[in-house]
């Protein structure tokens, strides 16, 4: 994983926790990576990511099994994507706006793009729904 100088690393940590949550690597009430298991994966200090995951644990992300290890919540899916999506709204996209306006690009040249980008990186909803059946 490569880090940003802009973010705080936990933060970081958490988006990468959150993003394999919302592509359903890691689905409800499954066991996430162990503190030390997802520091030695991403080459950070333990403590980095235990503030990662007490991040997602307040915000009822994820949840702790006494003895057991750490779980995704059932409503873990929602909460991640309604507070990404919300600072996306607030961060991402005024600065995003502000781009297209300078630039002139049109709005149909962007859902073109968004297109063509989905094909290439990821496999359509309906795809994975069948997978799933």
């Amino acid at each position: 994983m490569e880090f940003r100088d802009n973010e705080a690393i936990y933060l970081q940590i958490a988006a990468y926790v959150s993003e394999n949550i919302l592509l359903g690597k890691w689905p409800a009430e499954q066991k996430i990576p162990s503190v030390r298991d997802l520091a030695i994966e991403l080459e950070v200090n333990p403590n980095t990511v235990m503030r990662s995951y007490e991040f997602l644990q307040n915000q009822g992300v994820i949840y702790n099994k006494r003895g057991l290890g750490l779980f995704v919540a059932a409503e873990g899916y929602d909460k991640i994507k309604a507070y990404r999506k919300e600072r996306f709204i607030q961060q991402d996209l005024p600065v995003f706006f502000n781009n297209i306006y300078l630039l002139d690009i049109e709005l149909e040249d962007i859902k073109q793009w968004f297109e063509r980008f989905k094909l290439e990186n990821y496999k359509s909803k309906s795809d994975k729904n069948n997978e799933n059946k």
